[in-house]
C-alpha cells in the first residue's frame, strides 16, 4: 500500500518491448532502490510495479500490455520523469491517503492556472469515474495524494486541484503541460461502499 506522497522524481533510463505487447522499463531512482531488492514494489506515476533487478540506482519493471494500455505508461520516452514511492513501512507515518497503485483511468491536463503561492490543475477524467470524485475528497493524479478542489460533471467532466510549490517542484505535475495524460486512482473507499450499498451504473 502507498500514500501518494512522492519520495523522488526519477526517469526512465531505457525501454525494451517484450513479447505480448509487453514492456521491461528501467528507471533511475537512488532513493527508492535504497532499500530495495528483487521482488519489491514501487510505484512509478501511481502504477505499482515490481522490480526485477536492482542495480547502481536503478530498477526495472515488467509492464503488462493492459497496464501500458490503462496508464500513461505507455506513453513515456526515455529520459521521461516519473513520480516515485516505495510502499508505507507499517512503522511508517501516513502521510496521504490510500493508495493501491491500481490505476483505474487516464485522464487530460485541461488547464493550468498559475499564481503567485501555488498553482491550479483542472483535469479531464472518464465519466465512469466521477461518481468517485467528490470535494475535499482525496484523489491519485500521477502517484500523488491530492485533495480536490472543485467537480463539474457533464458529457466531459473534469475537477481541479491546488499544487503548492514542494508539490510542483518535487513532482512531474510541476512541468505537465494542458493535453498531457495522467493517471487517475480514485479513493478506495468509495468504491467500497458502493459495492456495500449494491452499487449502480
Amino acid at each position: 500500500m502507498f500514500t501518494g506522497i512522492v519520495e523522488e522524481r526519477g526517469h526512465v533510463v531505457e525501454i525494451t518491448p517484450l513479447a505480448d505487447d509487453s514492456a521491461r522499463l528501467r528507471v533511475a531512482g537512488p532513493v527508492v532502490t535504497a532499500d530495495c531488492a528483487p521482488g519489491d514494489s514501487i510505484a512509478v506515476n501511481g502504477v505499482c510495479l515490481t522490480a526485477v533487478t536492482v542495480d547502481a540506482g536503478s530498477f526495472t519493471a515488467d509492464v503488462m500490455s493492459e497496464t501500458l494500455r490503462r496508464s500513461s505508461l505507455g506513453a513515456l520516452r526515455v529520459g521521461d520523469p516519473v513520480n516515485l514511492e516505495r510502499p508505507m513501512a507499517a512503522d511508517g507515518r501516513f502521510g496521504g491517503h490510500i493508495v493501491q497503485g491500481h490505476v483505474d483511468g487516464r485522464g487530460r491536463i485541461r488547464a493550468r492556472h498559475p499564481s503567485e503561492n501555488w498553482e491550479v490543475l483542472e483535469i479531464h477524467l472518464p465519466a465512469e469515474l466521477a461518481r468517485y470524485v467528490v470535494p475535499k475528497g482525496s484523489i491519485t493524479v500521477d502517484g500523488v495524494s491530492l485533495t480536490v478542489v472543485e467537480v463539474v460533471d457533464g458529457p466531459e467532466p473534469w475537477f481541479s486541484v491546488s499544487l503548492i510549490p514542494t508539490t510542483l517542484a518535487a513532482t512531474t505535475l510541476g512541468s505537465r503541460a494542458v493535453g498531457d495524460p495522467v493517471n487517475l486512482e480514485v479513493d478506495v473507499i468509495a468504491k467500497y461502499v458502493e459495492r456495500l450499498l449494491g452499487g449502480r451504473e
